[in-house]
């Protein structure tokens, strides 16, 4: 332990676990989507990307910051009952490889609208947040990752009160529990399944914007959605808290082993050290920390 600085340590620790919100923002999307109806929605990283593309269009062409907003929030909502009536309801129970396939599909058409409506040029996304660290307790930390941390632990606060006091939220976790039931004691299940597509649409918003101011909304933005696999596959694909303890997991240890290890290895660590560690837990948890076991009878 000779030579170990506990200080910088720390720095990266916590700007570790900052990113690693980030990576949760948009893991919430597939849980929202996967609980309630079992499918791995692909296309949640082009919806996040159709977000920040047309709210910072529409900015740059004279709307106003407030106006923009509600008007990319209302398109989100639309887009997310769009696809919930055209493409997730004619394909009620067929085979889940089926459905992954129709939001692989999905993504692209998306991209592509985005690129018919918006252009294929990079915008930079100036949500106001100045990104000057500022010291805590003797750490560096970036104002910028404060606020995403804010927002993403008001999100998991709102969707776990939603889910667990309001009268459609228990109809979720009813028909996440089992769907037959569900239906059977007659909730309305399309109606659910569109409420639900809706949020995934306002959570790849919030996620959009964060993500866009970070890295500038580029066609590239999408890929981000890769980042969030490992997240699920550590914290659960139905769970939430999930969704948030997997990012910071994979956010710390991803800069962790970059700072620590990289330099043994030629560097470049960053990249790929997530799926590593998602591929060493498939062997030992399958379902993640927080995901629910399947139990199957023969």
């Amino acid at each position: 332990m000779n030579g170990f600085d506990s200080q910088f340590f720390l720095e990266v620790l916590v700007g570790g676990l900052l990113s690693g919100v980030m990576y949760s923002l948009v893991a919430i999307g597939f849980v929202l989507i996967y609980k309630t109806s079992g499918v791995l929605n692909f296309a949640q990283g082009s919806m996040l990307l159709f977000a920040a593309l047309t709210f910072v269009s529409l900015v740059e062409r004279g709307v106003p910051f407030s106006v923009a907003l509600l008007v990319t929030l209302a398109v989100m909502i639309v887009l997310g009952l769009a696809i919930e009536r055209t493409v997730l309801r004619p394909l009620v129970n067929k085979p889940p490889i089926t459905l992954f396939m129709a939001t692989l599909g999905l993504s692209y058409m998306i991209e592509g609208a985005a690129q018919l409506l918006w252009g294929t040029q990079v915008h930079a996304l100036d949500l106001g947040i100045d990104d000057t660290p500022i010291t805590v307790g003797g750490v560096f930390i970036s104002k910028f990752d404060l606020f995403a941390a804010g927002i993403a632990a008001t999100m998991v606060a709102l969707l776990t009160a939603f889910f667990r006091y309001t009268r459609i939220g228990l109809a979720f976790r009813a028909v996440a529990d089992d769907q037959f039931a569900a239906f059977a004691i007659g909730l309305r299940l399309p109606r659910i399944w569109a409420t639900v597509w809706a949020a995934a649409g306002v959570v790849a918003l919030v996620a959009g914007l964060l993500w866009g101011a970070r890295l500038g909304v580029q066609f590239s933005l999408s890929l981000v959605v890769l980042k969030a696999l490992p997240v699920l596959v550590l914290g659960g694909f139905d769970s939430i808290l999930g969704a948030i303890v997997g990012g910071l997991l994979i956010g710390a240890s991803e800069k962790l082993a970059e700072v620590y290890l990289g330099p043994y290895v030629g560097g470049g660590i960053e990249s790929w050290f997530a799926y590593v560690i998602a591929l060493a837990f498939l062997l030992v948890r399958p379902a993640g920390l927080f995901g629910q076991k399947l139990v199957e009878r023969a």
